[in-house]
């Protein structure tokens, strides 16, 4: 039969995927000798049974009868006896850490002969009675479904501590009123129902919100750990808390976290009340601080990372609950990372995998202009760094209302719990009146990389009155505009303006002036040394080149010669479109010469000695004329006034009622247009060669390359590319420079990747659309179904995540491994590339990489995100 329940002594921290990371690690604990209160895990494996078949595997609950017995041996109490109760919490546990995620029962055994008990076994009748109060409730909304809200009400009615056993009865009526069925006296029923309960909460809405943000499977399950409870709320001389061994914002070394004494450890985490500093625990117990402390320093050395740990104190015993590695800002994942490969904790490469391009890319988004800062409204904790402008809202519903129209909200609670999630992802930043570094609004946001004040105590929340009132009695009503600077921890009224980090000056202009940008450049060294895909940038001008290369592009890989027609000179387009005869469109095309060959000698400038790959005019031709419906009225409304129309506006219409079509995307573009619309390819390629000559004439190394966009049979490429080689033959000549540019075209129809073989016989490279591809391989128009039905298809896991963000890899990604294979079989040595904005995209460059794919191309502000993947996707071959 299969064992799914473990002793904690059973495990280790490499069993992550089978007994999760709660139960991995404290396994790994009791293996470290630390106090680790006893108890059992029960697998994913289970779990995913259960999700499977709607029941929990045969023999669970008789495995999980055996481990409990072992565990009241050692404990010398049974599970719910009267005289001396035995208590257990109930924890979820996945291999990646989802903070508040999914459900937590503690307090499992108690009933109303038991609560007896526990206060005679404590001396302290008010902690008994709370700790029923808590359990009813947990189990209450947990297992039994019943609206927390209703607990909330009862709990409201009885303010007086001395009446916690009439809040009980109370608890126990709402569970009976919304349910039909009396709270369960049976504590075996009890656990047996709890761990369901945990392990249904893997597919809870929340849950499922969470992992399509953080990219985590949906198929792993979560284990559910069963414990001894140890009790941090008897009194003064207990208590609990969450420690860092290093700042999780900055990175800094130090003691870093909350205690609340006299309280349990959801009351820290919740926020529900403001905790003290960490460093106070010192003087409140110098004993258990200093077992902490060393506590802390073998879990660092051990994990070799920043670890975040729960303890509790019970009556002045320490005992570890918790430890794994902590989730942590971008900036502190820098900086972690490099102190530790400082120290010798790390291999270079070691830290190298530790950093992502994510959290470099969050960490060159803009911050606050500190001189342009006035007094702030309100301080706080900073929780979670970085500067976010938004509305104000008080609840998560709004917070989503606004985001879906396009608004920018700051989301403001008293704390935050788990059922703000949505409302956390849409929000720019997250502000809580209560609460610390380790509440749940400041775990949540730092995982996420949002802004996050915590604690702000000066500020009272009122969500029922829809405002925030401050000391001084200034009302901050909903909807008013706010900074939150969560680097500071301030909050501002209205909009400051922004400057740029430190991190995007150290990309514009090398400069290392900061500990946080010399990690970067060091991981940004160490990632260049070890990548072998090249990373190039999507430019259209030479301001665009000029800031890819220093931002470290090696070439363009995607320069769009459609960018060159807009503006001033649309105009000579439309006159090429009107053209009734070949002499109109040569002369047309004329104008447009020299304008193209100054951008091409301005791109090849900036990237002088790098390739530059130009693809010829790609969109369909209506795209540069007026829009159909407004030439229409100005026709119509001139013809009513008894006018004549513009002549040219009539042309005009007639053109765009010609060249309009019902599906553009597939219609005449691309290499189409080559082929359809006389020397226009001729006039593209004129340019560049011309450029290449006047470049070569002033000394440069200009390294031009010509792409045919939309090929989708090799006959198309081979006309196509013999009246390119012509055209640059004649430039040869009548310049007297020698012009030989690559040519190759980009694959991004499946036709194309399926015939790879044969069109590479006439490509000297390949370019990957991954866009167009997604498009056309999927059958959708990404501008019409983003907003359409992306959203349920997500939630239904079709997806799990957008297609045109990490590239589908089964699809689209397998029609790409074919083309490199069977170009390549065909075309040895023939160069690959993706020019499409997956280019750019951390999960989608590992599969490029192990696709063979020699470069990635990606707008110029993503190509430090790509340099760091591609040395990422190298090492992880290692």
């Amino acid at each position: 039969m299969a064992r799914y329940v473990y002793e904690f002594a059973d495990g280790g921290r490499e069993m992550a995927g089978l007994l999760g990371g709660k139960g991995a690690n404290l396994a790994e604990m009791t293996r470290l000798g630390l106090p680790v209160p006893p108890g059992f895990t029960v697998t994913t494996e289970a779990c995913r049974a259960y999700l499977a078949s709607g029941t929990v595997p045969d023999g669970l609950d008789d495995e999980v009868a055996e481990h409990l017995r072992a565990l009241e041996e050692r404990m010398g109490r049974r599970l719910g006896r009267p005289e001396d109760p035995l208590l257990v919490s109930v924890r979820s546990g996945g291999r990646f850490s989802m903070p508040g995620m999914m459900e937590t029962v503690l307090d499992i055994g108690l009933n109303d002969a038991s609560v007896l008990g526990l206060a005679r076994m404590s001396g302290r009748e008010h902690f008994a009675w709370d700790s029923y109060r808590r359990l009813i409730q947990m189990f209450g909304t947990t297992v039994m479904g019943v609206d927390g809200d209703l607990f909330g009400k009862a709990l409201a009615q009885h303010p007086d501590p001395g009446e916690l056993p009439l809040v009980v009865a109370e608890f126990k009526a709402v569970v009976r009123e919304a349910t039909g069925e009396d709270f369960p006296q049976d504590p075996a029923d009890q656990l047996r129902r709890a761990i369901r309960a945990v392990f249904a909460s893997w597919n809870g809405e929340r849950a499922r919100l969470y992992r399509r943000r953080e990219h985590i499977p949906d198929d792993l399950g979560t284990a559910v750990t069963v414990q001894a409870m140890v009790y941090g709320n008897l009194g003064r001389d207990s208590g609990s808390g969450v420690a860092f061994t290093r700042d999780p914002a900055t990175g800094r070394p130090g003691v870093y976290g909350d205690y609340l004494p006299d309280a349990q450890g959801e009351d820290v985490v919740a926020g529900v009340r403001n905790a003290l500093p960490l460093q106070d625990l010192e003087w409140l117990d110098p004993t258990a601080y200093m077992e902490l402390r060393d506590y802390m320093r073998i879990l660092e050395e051990h994990y070799r990372d920043l670890c975040d740990i729960e303890f509790t104190i019970e009556r002045r015993k320490l005992w570890m609950l918790q430890t794994r590695v902590g989730k942590r800002t971008a900036e502190a994942a820098f900086r972690v990372a490099a102190q530790l490969a400082d120290d010798g904790t790390l291999t270079e490469n070691e830290a190298l995998g530790r950093v992502d391009g994510r959290q470099l890319a969050q960490l060159m988004f803009p911050r606050f202009d500190d001189t342009a800062a006035g007094p702030p409204l309100a301080r706080g904790i900073p929780a979670s760094p970085g500067a976010a402008v938004g509305a104000v809202v008080f609840d998560s519903a709004e917070a989503v209302r606004r985001a879906a129209a396009g608004e920018k909200a700051v989301l403001v609670r008293r704390e935050t719990t788990p059922d703000d999630l949505p409302g956390m992802v849409a929000a720019q930043a997250v502000l809580t009146s209560r609460g610390g570094k380790t509440s749940h609004a400041a775990v949540v946001a730092r995982g996420m990389g949002k802004t996050c004040v915590c604690g702000a105590e000066a500020i009272t929340v009122d969500p029922r009155a829809r405002h925030f009132t401050l000391a001084d009695g200034t009302v901050v009503e909903e909807g008013t505009v706010v900074s939150v600077d969560g680097t500071a921890g301030t909050v501002h009224l209205g909009e400051l303006p922004l400057a740029p980090s430190t991190v995007m000056r150290y990309f514009e202009t090398g400069e290392c002036r900061s500990e946080l940008s010399r990690a970067v450049d060091r991981f940004m060294r160490r990632a260049d040394a070890l990548r072998r895909m090249e990373v190039r940038a999507n430019a259209d001008t030479p301001e665009d080149a000029e800031r890819a290369r220093r931002f470290g592009a090696r070439g363009i890989g995607l320069c769009r010669t459609e960018h060159m027609f807009l503006g001033e000179r649309r105009p000579l387009v439309e006159t090429m479109i009107l053209a009734e005869n070949d002499a109109e469109r040569e002369r047309a095309l004329a104008a447009l010469l020299p304008l193209q060959r100054t951008d091409f000698t301005g791109i090849l400038a900036a990237m002088d000695g790098l390739p530059v790959t130009i693809r010829l005019l790609d969109p369909p031709l209506h795209e540069f004329l007026p829009d159909r419906t407004e030439l229409a009225v100005r026709i119509a409304t001139a013809r009513a006034l008894g006018q004549h129309p513009d002549p040219h506006d009539v042309r005009l219409l007639a053109a765009v009622e010609r060249t309009h079509e019902q599906n553009p995307m597939l219609g005449l573009r691309g290499v189409r247009l080559g082929l359809t619309v006389p020397g226009l390819t001729a006039m593209q390629v004129r340019a560049i060669g011309e450029a290449v000559a006047e470049r070569k004439r002033a000394g440069g190394d200009p390294r031009a390359e010509i792409m045919v966009p939309l090929t989708a049979a090799v006959r198309e490429l081979r006309i196509v590319r013999a009246e390119v080689e012509q055209v640059l033959a004649d430039v040869s000549s009548e310049t007297g420079v020698d012009i030989n540019c690559p040519i190759g075209t980009m694959i991004e129809l499946p036709r194309a990747a399926l015939t790879a073989g044969a069109i590479a016989e006439t490509a000297d490279f390949f370019s990957f659309g991954t866009n167009d591809l997604t498009q056309t391989t999927w059958g959708f128009s990404r501008d019409d179904v983003e907003a359409a039905f992306f959203t349920t298809y997500l939630d239904r896991r079709i997806f799990a995540a957008s297609p045109f963000e990490s590239l589908d890899e089964d699809g689209v990604g397998r029609l790409l491994s074919l083309a490199v294979t069977e170009g390549r079989a065909a075309h040895p040595g023939l160069t690959t590339g993706v020019c499409g904005e997956h280019g750019g995209d951390p999960d989608s460059l590992h599969f490029f990489h192990r696709a063979g794919i020699d470069y990635v191309s990606c707008s110029p502000f993503r190509v430090p995100v790509a340099r760091l993947e591609a040395g990422r996707a190298a090492l992880a071959d290692q």
